[in-house]
């Protein structure tokens, strides 16, 4: 259809019809193209003019009934000619109101011209060519389209049959290569258009197709000298050996007699690959006048497939950067669920600074992470994956949120030195043992807590500006959570476009996670929430994070409050026996036993008032000492002279790992022990 409607030499028929689809009217050329002779036309019903009414009745049905219904319609249809033969042709039926009652609709039919008048007036080719394709192509940038319309100008205008192949580095995202050394070149075929109807075509060149051609066939002379090269007749016999050496005998036929022109793309001094374009014997040779039409048509075309090449290797560049500095994996403790989408922005805006975290911390807890970088392009991806970095290490160093944020803020002051940039961020830390949730935001959206009752709420944090604008405090809020929560964060494209605020946005986004919203699967509820911003060609990048929030099964840790007495320590080793006994980790109690007594003695040693002593299972055996001093205990490198010291060095080579958190009564000392897996 789009060669039919775009071909220059195509002629246009009017014929008006009434309600039953009879011709009552039309044009005075009418009568010359079609089947019926001028007084026979009149009265004929528009289906008599098919050359298979019953294969395509359903078809002139449809568009009668849009034409009755107001309605313009367009379809491809096989019409009778006064030559006796057929036609392919658009026929639209444009409904219509005059002052004769009878007239329902005009039929517009686009017929083209017989093969043996084609290629005939250079004027006419020139004009398809040169003058009105590059408009209608306008500034695409995908190189498929763009190889499908340029075969979809040279046929019809130019040739019966067209192919356009390229470097096949050039698709791949690759600079240009070097001069093979041996002359050969691998090519991939791009797209191909005919105008016969042929499969044949479809058969011998298959679009897609990653090829190396013969030595001495025209397509390697066109990619080596950079020419234009012309074959007026290739005759039974040339045609025969290019299949022979292709191992491809359909193409004997197809190419027997015809006439070839190969047209070669040179963008920057650089062959990027060749139109080859087929004139079937019934038509005009190729000669001089067409290889110069055709080489500025291919001169215009090389440089948008060159454009289209750069575009696609740089976004690609973008995408692939933005994609490796998001996560490829979440941890989260046994009782948290978590899943996450990223989408990125449509063509219009492409590669953001969104991006989103979950990161199980010692003892059951888990961070969770969503952010958003002001502005678009290589640079925000950059800053994305700066931030995210520096995350993973305070989240490490297990500060409080507030803490985390007010670091990050720090952060983005030095980089807006150098790069002014922004970004919000809301940072959580869910405790798996008491159930407790501490978030805080960072200039960003509320995050949504729903309830398992079906409550939800966009929880009140305090505001803070976003991260790199001011050096304002920035404070948490702390929230009991009820087992089976759902916890939601999400950056702004989710809620806000061009044509709705967020306020509604957010209405919509609280109606998803409605009744039973709890009940329901993640992945589920990740595809609900993003189903509505598919369609959105504007849309921003989003990142979206769901955790379904759990305590870990009382059975799971244990906890006691000791003295500050010496005597603790020895005590804490006997509690411990009995829950590692029932956790089948017996192997590990003379271990566990001296890293609680070095981390107890520390305790009793600088802290005052109580201490708790807990132990958690999950993913390791983790062992904490609370107390209520903030001093933090540091690794020290005692001399041989000294009595002290040595207990953190001790615990740091006995234990997997430890660390130490501050929390608003004092701090947490820990260590981690791996547990054999059963």
């Amino acid at each position: 259809m789009s060669a039919l409607l775009t071909n220059a030499s195509a002629r246009t028929l009017i014929l008006g019809i009434d309600k039953t689809g009879h011709i009552i009217q039309h044009d005075r050329n009418a009568a010359d193209i079609l089947a019926f002779p001028r007084d026979a036309l009149l009265g004929t019903e528009i289906s008599d003019l098919l050359a298979d009414p019953a294969a395509h009745a359903q078809t002139l049905d449809g568009l009668l009934s849009a034409a009755l219904a107001d309605r313009e319609g367009t379809a491809v249809l096989a019409l009778l000619t006064g030559q006796g033969g057929h036609v392919d042709s658009v026929v639209t039926l444009q409904p219509m109101r005059s002052n004769d009652p009878n007239l329902a609709a005009l039929a517009l039919l686009r017929i083209p011209p017989p093969s043996e008048g084609r290629f005939l007036d250079p004027a006419v080719m020139r004009h398809a060519l040169l003058d009105g394709a590059f408009k209608r192509i306008g500034g695409a940038l995908d190189i498929d389209q763009l190889a499908r319309e340029f075969v979809n100008i040279i046929v019809p205008h130019f040739a019966n049959a067209a192919g356009l192949l390229v470097l096949e580095s050039l698709v791949s995202g690759d600079e240009p290569p070097m001069e093979p050394p041996d002359g050969s070149h691998l090519l991939r075929r791009l797209a191909v258009a005919y105008d016969d109807g042929d499969p044949g075509w479809d058969a011998a060149f298959p679009t897609g197709e990653i090829l190396r051609y013969p030595p001495g066939t025209p397509y390697t002379r066109c990619m080596d000298s950079g020419k234009p090269i012309r074959e007026v007749n290739l005759g039974d016999d040339n045609a025969t050996r290019i299949a022979t050496s292709w191992l491809r005998r359909p193409v004997a036929r197809l190419l027997s007699g015809a006439s070839m022109l190969l047209l070669p793309l040179i963008a920057r001094d650089v062959t990027l690959g060749f139109f080859v374009c087929t004139r079937q014997k019934r038509n005009r040779r190729f000669d001089a006048y067409d290889t110069e039409t055709g080489m500025e048509f291919a001169a215009r075309a090389a440089i948008f497939i060159d454009n289209a090449r750069r575009y696609s290797r740089e976004r690609a560049t973008a995408l692939t950067l933005q994609r490796s500095l998001l996560p490829t994996g979440l941890s989260a403790p046994s009782s948290v669920e978590v899943r996450h989408r990223y989408l990125p922005g449509s063509k219009m805006i492409e590669v953001g600074g969104d991006w989103y975290e979950s990161i199980a911390l010692p003892g059951g807890r888990v961070a969770l992470v969503v952010g958003d970088v002001a502005g678009h392009g290589v640079r925000a991806a950059v800053t994305m994956g700066r931030l995210r970095t520096a995350i993973h290490t305070l989240a490490m160093l297990e500060m409080p949120p507030a803490q985390t944020l007010q670091q990050l803020n720090e952060l983005m002051q030095e980089l807006g030195v150098r790069e002014p940039h922004f970004a919000t961020c809301v940072y959580g830390i869910f405790d798996a043992v008491s159930g407790t949730l501490e978030v805080a935001s960072a200039g960003h959206l509320p995050p949504l807590l729903v309830r398992p009752d079906d409550t939800i709420e966009f929880l009140d944090v305090s505001p803070s500006p976003p991260l790199g604008i001011s050096t304002g405090p920035i404070k948490s809020r702390s929230i009991k959570i009820d087992d089976g929560s759902l916890l939601v964060l999400y950056t702004d494209g989710l809620v806000e476009n061009r044509t709705r605020d967020i306020d509604e946005g957010l209405r919509l986004l609280g109606e998803i996670f409605g009744p039973g919203a709890t009940r329901r699967p993640l992945e589920d509820l990740c595809r609900a929430t993003l189903a509505s911003v598919y369609a959105d060609h504007q849309r921003d990048d989003i990142a979206l994070l769901i955790a379904r929030l759990n305590r870990l099964s009382p059975d799971r840790h244990v906890s006691w409050t000791l003295p500050p007495e010496l005597t603790s320590a020895r005590r804490a080793r006997g509690l411990i026996r009995r829950p590692l006994t029932r956790w089948e980790l017996s192997d590990l109690i003379p271990v566990t036993e001296l890293l609680v007594s070095e981390l107890v003695t520390n305790a009793v040693r600088y802290a005052q008032g109580t201490i708790g002593l807990r132990l958690v299972l999950e993913g390791g055996l983790v062992c904490e000492v609370l107390d209520n001093s903030a001093a933090l205990p540091r690794l020290r490198n005692p001399g041989n002279e000294d009595e002290r010291g040595r207990g953190l060095q001790v615990v740091s080579q006995m234990a997997q790992r430890w660390g130490t958190r501050r929390t608003r009564a004092g701090k947490v000392v820990w260590s981690e022990q791996s547990v054999p897996r059963h």
